[in-house]
């Protein structure tokens, strides 16, 4: 099916008004770029780490609308124009340029990210493979076929692979796993394919969730992993030989006090997403909570922490 995208610029004080012209014309969604929510968030101090520059127009927003690109296109831009128009007389300003348009094909669409996706070599032994791409096993390979879909994971980025890689070494026939913040469930798969007897894969995001347990059902691992909704290791009971959070340093000194009491005896806490320069703050909530750092394995900035906790 075609879509035709619809850019407009508007003000800051319109952008409500203009959303609504656009719901009302059909549009199931309206994108909003709004430079001083970005510029807000930049600024907080909350992102462990960004490339974001600050926008220094605050004052103009970016609305993004997407309608049917059919036959009856022609009437609806009609009825959106004659909406602007009654706008920008009753608030002179509210319009800061012309409609830009640009055609969409859903299916291409859809599937445009595939095309960075590619099989990959984890480790020594882990193979990450896009469910449509061939792969001829090698002898010892574990292949996890993933669809990464709107959550975050593929194997990709360093985090995670440094968390694969950890898990690989870690993880023992009959152990029990907690993968906290799971995204596509990439590390939960990982962590039963490498024998795992049990594993619990938490995220808050509902999109996560349901991501992950539909690659863990194409991956016939629906009797060993149990996917859930939950905020950290509040969605689980009992205790786990191994707990892997690729998240971000914050989130990790904020769950560090509660892993104690979720891990057996000598168990290992893996914490990765964690950007070089709070490293120190990691090690230092570690040993504040009673767990011997491991190792500390860095890449290109990113850092992760083997964790053991005291018998």
């Amino acid at each position: 099916m075609l879509w035709i995208e619809i850019l407009l610029k508007v003000s800051h004080t319109a952008t409500e008004a203009v959303a609504d012209i656009f719901q009302e014309a059909g549009s199931g969604g309206v994108v909003i770029e709004d430079p001083r929510v970005l510029n807000a968030y930049i600024n907080s101090g909350q992102w462990d780490y960004t490339d974001l520059k600050p926008l220094v127009d605050e004052g103009v927003c970016v609305l993004k609308a997407y309608l049917p690109g059919d036959d009856g296109f022609p009437a609806l831009l009609g009825d959106i124009r004659g909406q602007l128009t009654l706008l920008e007389g009753c608030q002179p300003g509210s319009i800061k340029g012309e409609m830009l348009f640009r055609e969409v094909d859903e299916e291409d669409w859809s599937n445009a990210w595939k095309q960075y996706f590619h099989p990959q070599r984890v480790g020594e032994r882990l193979v990450v493979k896009p469910s449509w791409e061939d792969y001829e096993a090698q002898p010892g390979d574990i292949v996890i076929e993933l669809d990464p879909g709107m959550a975050f994971g593929t194997g990709t980025h360093h985090t995670t692979c440094l968390c694969m890689e950890a898990l690989e070494n870690a993880v023992q026939p009959g152990h029990t796993v907690f993968d906290v913040g799971t995204g596509s469930g990439i590390l939960a798969i990982a962590a039963a394919k490498l024998g795992a007897k049990s594993v619990v894969a938490i995220d808050l995001d509902g999109v996560a969730v349901k991501v992950a347990k539909e690659n863990v059902e194409k991956s016939g691992l629906a009797s060993v992993i149990a996917v859930r909704e939950g905020d950290l290791l509040t969605a689980v009971a009992g205790k786990a030989d191994v707990i892997a959070a690729n998240i971000i340093a914050s989130i990790i000194c904020l769950l560090l006090p509660d892993v104690p009491e979720k891990l057996n005896p000598g168990g290992l806490f893996i914490a990765s997403g964690i950007i070089e320069d709070r490293l120190e703050e990691v090690l230092a909530a570690a040993r504040e909570n009673g767990f011997t750092v491991e190792s500390v394995k860095k890449r290109e900035g990113w850092a992760l922490v083997s964790m053991r906790k005291e018998k």
